[in-house]
């Protein structure tokens, strides 16, 4: 699954719409964020590391790097 599946899974999990998650990342970063921004960057597929970081922040999940066994 990549990346653009995977955040959308998780907004809907969570019961929250795209437009809620860019109002409370705005709210946290004080910067404007606009949906269709964070859209055109998973479709395009350069979203920042530290973006999908706040993202799941305010979904109230983490990134845990895990070694292969």
């Amino acid at each position: 699954m990549d990346i653009r599946s995977e955040l959308k899974s998780l907004i809907a999990k969570n019961g929250t719409t795209l437009k809620k998650l860019c109002e409370e990342l705005s709210d946290k970063s004080g910067k404007n964020i606009i949906g269709n921004n964070i859209t055109n960057k998973l479709r395009r597929k350069t979203i920042k590391f530290e973006e999908v970081q706040d993202i799941l922040s305010v979904l109230d999940y983490r990134i845990e790097i895990v070694r292969n066994k």
